[in-house]
């Protein structure tokens, strides 16, 4: 377990979401952090970082009984090898391999693209402390849903964070107040990795009866637009006839239209 003493020695996970952030009063309230100046702030009584904490536990044993994986170095701390002011405390990793994080969120406003991004800057931060090529995100949301997903180590991102983290660190030694670095996180490229259960979607039920009642016709007419492409003359720049027009395009591609009587017999 890290002192307060010890985290203000260096940047971890956390700090570079307030780094990468457009907070500007939660940013100069970590620079006094660690520069000693005020305490860390008071989490005690934040009751979503407390379900955080106390959720954690369960959420590695729920990711390992639904992914058969086992997660490894458990709260570990790791200095990068070269940056002594960068650091990560890790939930875990999977297997030895990927970064592990253990996440708590409310399911109101949830969605997966949203989770990944606001976790990107501290996933990318682990990452790049323990040179790892992947993370795991693992989210328990209020609403009883477990999500797994997978974020990719992303080099240029990485670059940005460690200018930006570089420059707050140069800040926090000189006493110069920092500015925020303004750089959105890439858009994350969600794995899919889950079985989702559609049943109770009213909209999913329409849709599909719409698919399953319409499936054969549309088979069969696919397969009368190939039989009619194959009887179409090569030299043919429009084949008309029993209410169907074929146009070939200067690129040679050939669509298709309905025409009334009228219409087939005025184009002859």
């Amino acid at each position: 377990m890290m002192t307060q003493n010890s985290r203000r020695s260096f940047i971890g996970g956390s700090d570079a979401r307030i780094i990468m952030g457009s907070d500007e009063a939660a940013l100069l309230r970590l620079w006094r952090e660690k520069r000693g100046e005020a305490e860390p702030e008071d989490l005690s009584g934040n009751l979503i970082v407390q379900l955080g904490l106390a959720t954690e536990k369960l959420n590695r044993r729920w990711y390992q009984a639904n992914t058969g994986r086992v997660i490894t170095d458990v709260q570990q701390w790791r200095r990068h090898p070269t940056l002594r002011w960068m650091a990560a405390t890790l939930d875990g990793r999977v297997e030895g391999g990927e970064v592990f994080e253990a996440k708590f969120m409310l399911p109101w406003s949830f969605s997966e693209e949203a989770a990944a991004e606001k976790y990107m800057p501290q996933l990318q931060h682990n990452m790049w402390v323990v040179a790892a090529r992947a993370s795991v995100l693992s989210v328990i949301t209020g609403g009883g849903k477990w999500v797994e997903i997978k974020v990719h180590a992303d080099p240029l991102y990485q670059h940005l964070i460690v200018t930006a983290e570089r420059k707050f660190w140069h800040c926090v030694e000189s006493g110069e107040p920092p500015a925020l670095f303004g750089v959105e996180p890439p858009k994350p490229r969600i794995e899919a990795v889950r079985i989702v259960d559609m049943s109770s979607s009213n909209a999913w039920a329409e849709f599909a009866a719409v698919f399953a009642r319409t499936r054969s016709a549309h088979l069969e007419h696919e397969q009368a637009k190939a039989e009619l492409k194959n009887l179409m003359p090569d030299d043919a720049q429009q084949a008309i006839g029993h209410g169907v027009r074929a146009k070939r395009s200067k690129s040679g591609a050939i669509s298709f239209d309905l025409l009334g009587t009228e219409d087939s017999r005025a184009a002859l």
